[in-house]
């Protein structure tokens, strides 16, 4: 199924987002799928694991907005690889995260999401905001759907990381992509 969905439409990236799963459990993962991800010049991130991403090969990392982290990353990834860091709703952080040399930007959640819980939600204005000010690669995440991303394309965002909203979506993951690229397209 993983090869349909990569196939369906442009991915820009694809990240694998395993807590609590043991390093070997991720090498598997990565050993199975990172592979089928490349061979379409997709982008493969790891979420949190600098080390893992360094030692197989990863296209680079997705980290959380803790500081420090992004330093550390760029220690072990070197300036090849791709570190994202997440601004969360705080343009406070996310301006940080791009001044510290990230290679893009998230922003969000914007929506409840069962992948991760949120204290707070982002607004639409974030992203506006974000797209105005910054040339630099902004990615709207929490809870994305296609029934509910088209404010946030519109607002400026340059992408979309997306997970139930593909994996979940009534006509299936490859209808999502599909979908998606839509979106963007108009």
């Amino acid at each position: 199924m993983l090869d349909a969905v990569l196939d369906a439409g442009d991915v820009a990236a694809f990240q694998l987002r395993l807590p609590g799963v043991s390093d070997d459990d991720i090498r598997r993962a990565v050993e199975a799928l990172m592979p089928k991800v490349q061979a379409r010049g997709i982008a493969f991130l790891i979420d949190e694991r600098s080390d893992l991403a360094a030692s197989l090969g990863c296209d680079g990392v997705h980290l959380d907005k803790s500081r420090g982290a992004y330093s550390q990353a760029r220690r072990i990834l070197g300036g090849a690889r791709m570190i994202g860091v997440s601004g969360g709703s705080s343009r406070h952080d996310a301006i940080e995260a791009a001044e510290a040399g990230a290679d893009y930007v998230s922003l969000g959640p914007f929506f409840p999401s069962t992948t991760k819980t949120a204290e707070v939600m982002a607004e639409v204005e974030i992203a506006q905001w974000w797209a105005e000010l910054m040339e630099f690669p902004c990615v709207a995440v929490g809870g994305l759907t296609t029934a509910n991303c088209r404010p946030l394309v519109e607002a400026g965002a340059d992408f979309l990381a997306v997970s139930g909203g593909v994996w979940n979506h009534a006509q299936g993951p490859s209808a999502a992509v599909k979908a998606f690229n839509g979106i963007f397209a108009a």
